[in-house]
């Protein structure tokens, strides 16, 4: 199995993980890797095992996917994310691919669908549900009915309702268990998606689009 793809399965239904090992259990060229329960524990997971691919199921405990994703995807950046979710909503799409998934799946997916996503994911190619792509299609057409808040992953909008309170970077590090250089990354990414330049007018800009409660 040397020259297996490496898959990670993250979910946080102990039932899902079990049906998508025993599905993939028997696929030559495939390999297990590892199993997570939320995306806290996937982010270490795919620190020490580097996975080549890793599905990703969206809302969890702890630590959401998307946020995961995000993260592994600075950290591990050999690491290539498949969403896989029973979720079909269009800010939860924009989200996953702004997050840096290669591909948002449902679990409706056949196996065979599936394990081609897979190898897909792991030379990069991208494989988004229909409907999934459909709706990017029309975020891209009709990019004026997008907010702010649209732009932002869940972390990302905790730390910006945080500033809009007065909050310093250690104080939101600590109000969230985070890292104090945790916070200044989310702030700059946050800052560059809500197209300001300091803190000040993120704050103001959170404040006028209700983003502060």
């Amino acid at each position: 199995m040397s020259n297996a793809l490496r898959v990670m399965i993250c979910d946080d239904h102990e039932l899902v993980r079990e049906g998508l090992r025993t599905l993939l259990a028997d696929e030559p060229g495939l390999e297990i890797v590892g199993e997570a329960a939320n995306g806290r524990v996937a982010l270490a997971m795919a620190r020490e095992l580097g996975p080549d691919v890793l599905l990703m199921d969206a809302r969890m405990p702890e630590m959401d996917g998307i946020e995961a994703t995000r993260i592994i995807r600075e950290t591990c950046p050999r690491t290539n994310v498949l969403i896989l979710t029973t979720y079909l909503d269009d800010k939860q799409v924009r989200q996953a691919v702004q997050a840096g998934a290669v591909g948002y799946l449902l679990k409706e997916i056949r196996r065979d669908d599936l394990v081609r996503a897979i190898r897909d994911a792991a030379e990069g190619r991208p494989t988004l549900h229909p409907e999934a792509q459909k709706m990017l299609m029309m975020q891209v057409t009709n990019p004026a009915e997008l907010t702010a808040e649209d732009n932002l992953t869940p972390r990302e909008r905790d730390v910006l309702r945080l500033i809009a309170k007065g909050r310093s970077n250690k104080e939101i590090g600590t109000e969230l268990n985070l890292t104090e250089g945790t916070v200044k990354g989310y702030v700059s990414s946050l800052l560059v998606k809500l197209g300001v330049e300091d803190r000040t007018q993120a704050a103001l800009l959170a404040v006028r689009q209700g983003l502060d409660t």
